[in-house]
């Protein structure tokens, strides 16, 4: 799929199939959720990332199948494909933004997602406790759910943040690498 057909796909996605919620609504409900993540974990931080991939992978499991059945899309025929696929159509259905595909490794394996605007970022400050602009990836939910969409299509796949504006970073930015593609696989005792 070339990059201007998937950015005209998800503008018309978007415009057509996607029942729309208010983003401050969003964005407060999901500061909430890792504010109280924050307390329950003592501020450990590590800890919030973990809990908070983890909420975004049964997302994700989830969110594929709303993906398919509204952008009426097939599987894609390779990894850039779904790169483009997941920044100008994923995105656009589900956030209303467009990452920027970029940072392929040699082998098209892994690439980069830089955010020029990030909804569930708006209105943040971290806490100021010396620790937090080093350890927490405050939108690590959206590394959870790439892992769990792409896991229920088959590919097995890394996410992770490697800078963020709220850290003081220039851009934020995620990492995606894909580990390997998955055989349909039988559950255990199922005939």
């Amino acid at each position: 799929m070339a990059s201007n057909k998937a950015a005209r796909d998800g503008e018309k996605i978007w415009k057509t199939n996607i029942d729309k919620v208010n983003a401050e609504l969003v964005t407060l409900t999901y500061g909430t959720i890792v504010a109280q993540l924050c307390s329950d974990f003592n501020n450990k931080y590590s800890e919030v990332n973990k809990q908070l991939d983890k909420m975004g992978y049964n997302i994700g499991m989830r969110l594929i199948e709303d993906f398919f059945a509204k952008s009426g899309l097939q599987r894609c025929i390779n990894f850039r494909e779904t790169a483009e696929t997941i920044s100008k159509i994923g995105f656009k259905m589900f956030l209303n933004i467009t990452p920027t595909v970029t940072n392929w490794s040699a082998d098209n394996k892994t690439f980069s997602l830089i955010f020029d605007e990030n909804p569930l970022a708006d209105f943040v400050e971290l806490p100021n406790d010396g620790r937090a602009q080093d350890e927490l990836w405050f939108s690590n939910i959206l590394c959870g759910i790439l892992r769990g969409a792409l896991e229920m299509v088959q590919m097995q796949v890394e996410a992770h943040y490697i800078s963020d504006v709220l850290r003081g970073n220039d851009t934020t930015e995620m990492r995606i690498t894909l580990l390997r593609y998955m055989e349909d696989e039988m559950p255990p005792d199922d005939e």
